[in-house]
């Protein structure tokens, strides 16, 4: 892996590349999402750290708070050359947000393509005091309407998380003998002690190395969903509620929302269990949505079978994910005919 950093005003953009191996992918040979994104979380790591270690006063660690929609636009194969370049865009005074490009190589023909495009959420958290959220340096505009963007992006992602948080209460129980294609058929659950090659400097589990659990999970959900080639197509806003520490078992459990004709939406969350030092009640960590699609073996989209709804509460998710789905359809129309008319 390597890194490097660009000279210029204000705090300096940095590029993080490795080359994709045998195990960054599954058996098609597509690189797993989590691996994505958890070289995007390290490469936000690395630039919001430094930044807020860049004036004199308490040492700190960055902690990501949030990631927001992550689209894959192009899957990245093994043997090609992630190259993961990320920038300070807008620094309120206890969080910072990178923006985040993946671009891969093939290192054979020098053919290059952007795979995801991403943006993050950090906040300071003192060395000395877990608990002590830092002020965070601020970053210079070159314009102004850059930073009242920054400003609405801020407050926006801040009620959301809010919402989110106040809507996490739900559990995943199995069931016996469940029919094909229903919820219950395909809802998956991982469990993973937690250990120090997991965590950060303070002791805590690293974002990245969340984001990549759960995406095991849910593409668990959707190959037995679906019983084909699956792969990330995007990830919805992932909120990191609370901290997870070194020592802690947590459960990584998703099920199937939603389903189009090509695409499914699978909700994963993280429950934690701290066991060492400080024992108390599980709580709910991390939450998200997660999208896939079924592919052949020719890497085509193939139709996705139906999900069958069972109980109240699986009806009421699956009309909010195709809610979701509309919405998210809607914007991206929107945006194609605005590139169009320029």
């Amino acid at each position: 892996m390597s890194e490097r950093g660009a000279a210029g005003p204000g705090p300096a953009a940095i590029q993080v590349s490795r080359i994709m191996r045998p195990d960054d992918a599954n058996v098609a040979g597509n690189v797993h999402g989590g691996t994505i994104l958890k070289m995007i979380e390290e490469a936000g790591a690395i630039i919001s750290t430094r930044h807020c270690n860049s004036q004199a006063g308490e040492p700190c660690v960055a902690a990501l708070a949030r990631v927001e929609r992550t689209d894959f636009l192009s899957p990245v194969c093994i043997g090609e050359v992630a190259n993961v370049s990320a920038e300070i865009t807008y620094t309120s005074r206890h969080s910072v947000e990178v923006q985040v490009n993946v671009m891969s190589e093939n290192i054979l023909t020098g053919a290059k393509k952007v795979t995801n495009k991403a943006t993050l959420w950090y906040v300071p958290l003192s060395l000395k005091n877990v608990n002590k959220v830092l002020e965070v340096p601020p970053i210079q505009y070159a314009r102004k309407e850059q930073e009242d963007e920054g400003k609405k992006r801020y407050e926006e992602q801040k009620l959301d998380r809010l919402e989110t948080k106040q809507r996490n209460g739900d559990v995943i129980f199995p069931v016996i003998n469940p029919e094909p294609h229903t919820v219950s058929y395909s809802q998956s659950s991982l469990i993973h002690l937690v250990g120090p090659s997991d965590c950060t400097l303070l002791g805590f589990v690293h974002g990245g190395v969340t984001m990549k659990l759960m995406d095991e999970v849910a593409g668990i959900v959707a190959a037995r969903h679906c019983k084909t080639n699956i792969v990330t197509a995007s990830v919805d806003a992932i909120n990191f509620h609370e901290k997870i520490k070194k020592g802690s078992v947590i459960t990584i459990s998703g099920r199937m929302t939603f389903t189009s004709n090509k695409s499914m939406e699978i909700e994963v969350f993280v429950d934690a269990d701290p066991f060492v030092d400080e024992p108390r009640e599980r709580y709910r960590a991390v939450s998200a949505f997660f999208t896939y699609v079924s592919l052949s073996k020719e890497g085509k989209p193939l139709p996705v079978p139906q999900l069958l709804t069972e109980t109240e509460g699986e009806k009421r998710r699956f009309e909010e994910g195709k809610g979701r789905y509309l919405q998210t359809k809607a914007k991206r129309q929107a945006q194609m005919q605005q590139a169009a008319q320029q």
